[in-house]
């Protein structure tokens, strides 16, 4: 089989001075990488909106595919959400009774027209696809050990009562679970649709914790590419100051899974290799993961963040050394790929 080109990219965010986005473009392609991830928050919509076209065309002008993050706009990751500020009931709501203040339910109606005048933003500035970061379902250990979870807000009960004929339960049991799948199934195919009405892909990034509720986003047609960031060593999985996550193995196993699983459904495959909230010392992991995550069969990989994160508080010890080898670790890959469709045709010319 023809091998496939493999592209590469990074997420780029904290800053929208046009004299430093055009250095740093620059500095993306010089690190051998092909896309650029650009955050479009809620925030850049009211603000930024021009500026946000200007970035755009700088990335493309130096032949950066441009994908769009919906950065915080329907709550975490990213910033906190202003839309509850205009529609307080479309919170997240814990099965506590208990309302998640930051993020947004997938069932509310005024949430998906808000969405789709986003998308309408995104394709006006001129994205090429829409990247979306990371959807889930909020749950936390409740006092007493008990798991708490979202979405039960009214808007929720009611749909699983008219779906389910009877009251929404206070746990999270194989129908509650049912319903929140299809819940984010439905808003995906929803803006999904309407983003392909736009001319716009659709990519989404998953979280190896959330697998469970985002396996049904697998049968989304509107969906083209779905992927996942197998961070080995964020803080969840320090324990006594040590890592306690192989990266090989971890990034290897987690992307073999997703690349079958979307290739079963005729799907492509995004993979994100970790370069925030890195230790000094352990930088050379990145070469590790971009090298397991291209040996489970990714042929899109990339990189979180630009600069190791150096604007935010979650930035590796030392940010210099970690760009300097995710450029080193992409470049590598991508000399592997060549080298494999060189062999290709040349075995295929060999053999006429």
């Amino acid at each position: 089989m023809q091998p496939k080109v493999l592209k590469t990219g990074v997420a780029y965010h904290g800053n929208r001075i046009l004299r430093h986005v055009e250095e740093d473009m620059t500095d993306i392609v010089r690190h051998n990488m092909d896309i650029v991830v650009h955050m479009f928050s809620h925030n850049d919509w009211d603000r930024h909106l021009g500026v946000m076209k200007n970035i755009f065309d700088i990335s493309k002008e130096r032949g950066l595919e441009v994908w769009v993050d919906n950065w915080g706009l329907g709550g975490p990751p990213g910033d906190k959400s202003h839309f509850l500020q205009y529609h307080p009931e479309a919170h997240q709501v814990y099965s506590t009774g208990e309302i998640n203040p930051v993020s947004v339910c997938f069932n509310s109606p005024a949430y998906v027209q808000f969405t789709r005048e986003w998308i309408d933003a995104v394709a006006q500035c001129g994205g090429d696809k829409i990247f979306w970061d990371e959807p889930r379902f909020y749950g936390v250990k409740a006092e007493g050990g008990d798991e708490k979870f979202t979405c039960c807000c009214e808007t929720c009960k009611k749909l699983f009562e008219e779906k389910y004929g009877k009251k929404m339960p206070n746990e999270l049991t194989d129908e509650v679970e049912e319903f929140r799948q299809q819940s984010m199934v439905n808003y995906f195919k929803n803006v999904g649709a309407y983003a392909k009405l736009k001319g716009l892909e659709n990519i989404v990034c998953t979280m190896p914790h959330t697998i469970g509720q985002t396996e049904g986003l697998m049968s989304v047609d509107e969906i083209c590419d779905l992927g996942i960031d197998p961070y080995w060593s964020t803080g969840r999985n320090k324990k006594d100051g040590k890592y306690i996550k192989e990266p090989y193995d971890f990034v290897y196993d987690i992307t073999k899974e997703c690349v079958d699983g979307s290739a079963k459904m005729g799907k492509d495959c995004n993979i994100w290799i970790q370069g925030v909230d890195l230790r000094a010392g352990h930088e050379a992991e990145i070469f590790q993961a971009a090298d397991a995550a291209y040996d489970a069969g990714a042929r899109t990989i990339l990189f979180w963040s630009f600069r190791g994160g150096e604007s935010n508080t979650y930035k590796s010890d030392i940010c210099e050394k970690v760009w300097h080898i995710a450029g080193e670790a992409m470049g590598r890959i991508k000399n592997r790929n060549l080298d494999e469709i060189r062999d290709y045709y040349y075995n295929r010319k060999m053999n006429k």
